[in-house]
């Protein structure tokens, strides 16, 4: 059986830049410039997919700007404006044991050390200091809670992270 591999948004595309339809980036890389290490891109507008080559880029303030090839002209860039940019899982790099991309995070079930299901990874947010999970309880837990903030402190909050069982351990307490 063949095996499919998925698609990871690395970004968005932001506004026009200029009248020769360069277009600024949302990056979702750590590194900004780093979205520019995987190719090749595909743009998703709503249905509408599609392939774009990177001709040129630069640093624009905190972001960067690209030129696809073959867009010369602000109207036609436009029509990109919002468009999610994605690359096949396959470009990733490998990561070794015990590392994990923030995305394989999202959908795990976080258990106390005790035991206690805390629900599930719904998303990740960055803070400067540390990286918080935003766990969704299943149900009504009993502590009136629908979601908890974890800071993301390997070692210190979170004790172990099993890919196989798709499950988060963290010293936590379910009150809190």
């Amino acid at each position: 059986m063949e095996e499919i591999n998925k698609e990871v948004i690395l970004g968005k595309v932001g506004a026009v830049y200029g009248i020769k339809g360069w277009l600024k980036i949302h990056s979702f890389t750590d590194e900004t410039e780093a979205i520019l290490d995987y190719f090749p891109w595909s743009l998703k507008l709503g249905n509408k997919i599609q392939s774009v080559e990177i001709s040129d880029w630069r640093k624009h303030n905190n972001g960067i700007v690209v030129h696809v090839s073959g867009i010369d002209d602000r109207d036609v860039a436009q029509k990109l404006v919002g468009s999610e940019i994605f690359v096949n899982e396959s470009v990733l790099a490998e990561l070794p044991d015990g590392e994990f991309y923030w995305r394989d995070l999202i959908g795990m079930t976080v258990v106390t050390d005790k035991g206690y299901d805390l629900g599930q990874v719904s998303e990740i947010l960055e803070t400067g200091a540390n990286d918080v999970l935003v766990v969704k309880a299943n149900r009504n837990d009993g502590f009136g809670q629908k979601e908890r903030l974890i800071p993301y402190l390997f070692e210190q909050v979170v004790k172990s992270v099993s890919a196989e069982n798709k499950q988060i351990c963290v010293d936590w307490d379910p009150g809190f």
